[in-house]
């Protein structure tokens, strides 16, 4: 069994090295690639990540910036995993707890897991800012109401799938409208989200945090969406 671990990144010179680091030496239980996606950044992550040299790693290039979505679609395309595992190139969350999320598709207990946040941002609001985390709980509440299912945390980062679940999946997110897209699609195929908590370290605008209060209308406006149309 193979693991592929795709790592969307946009102006993240400050962390990348260090994200590379831990995703390299997180424990899985089975064979790993890392795919970078550089989503043109335009401060020094591109020139950090051309020196880098690692033979489980391959790193594409956006030709111009086209979000994060769509830098999620092209590693996509390009792993060859069996299972596939979304990492933000932040340090928000922890590539130490790969086992325990893959722990369930190993075991065939799913075939969909969610990292849930809720636990650790409960415990300590100071990471993550509040309205993040209400809005959070209003767009997971529409899609329990909207698609029947029990989900704590919709817009977690950590994502993770067999290559069966997304195979047929028609992807068109280009921004933070993956987060959404993705999770209506796969309910909407019948495939149950299995949740496993894990922790989280959220970071403010000033160290780089990119989503705001926007991308959750949009969000709502996708989640809708998708409920009515593929």
């Amino acid at each position: 069994m193979k693991l592929s671990v795709i790592i969307p990144v946009y102006n993240e010179e400050n962390t990348i090295l260090e994200i590379i680091k831990r995703v390299k030496k997180a424990k899985t239980g089975c064979a790993k690639e890392i795919i970078i996606v550089n989503d043109f950044s335009t401060d020094k992550t591109r020139d950090i990540l051309k020196k880098l040299k690692y033979k489980s790693m391959r790193v594409f290039y956006h030709k111009k910036n086209m979000g994060k979505g769509a830098a999620i679609r092209t590693g996509l395309s390009m792993a060859t995993g069996d299972i596939i595992l979304i990492q933000d190139a932040d340090l928000e969350y922890r590539p130490e707890e790969y086992k325990r999320l893959l722990k369930p598709i190993i075991e065939n207990k799913a075939k969909v897991v969610y990292g849930s946040r809720l636990g650790a941002i409960r415990k300590n609001l100071k990471n993550m800012y509040k309205l993040h985390y209400l809005g959070n709980l209003f767009l997971t509440m529409v899609t329990n109401l909207l698609y029947r299912a029990k989900i704590s945390d919709m817009e977690t980062g950590y994502k993770v799938f067999t290559r069966e679940v997304i195979k047929d999946i028609n992807l068109r997110a280009n921004r933070f409208d993956f987060e959404p897209e993705i999770t209506a699609k796969i309910l909407k195929k019948g495939y149950k989200i299995y949740e496993v908590p894990i922790g989280f370290a959220g970071r403010k605008f000033e160290q780089g945090k990119k989503i705001t209060w926007i991308d959750g209308v949009k969000a709502l406006f996708y989640l809708i969406k998708y409920r009515l149309v593929d």
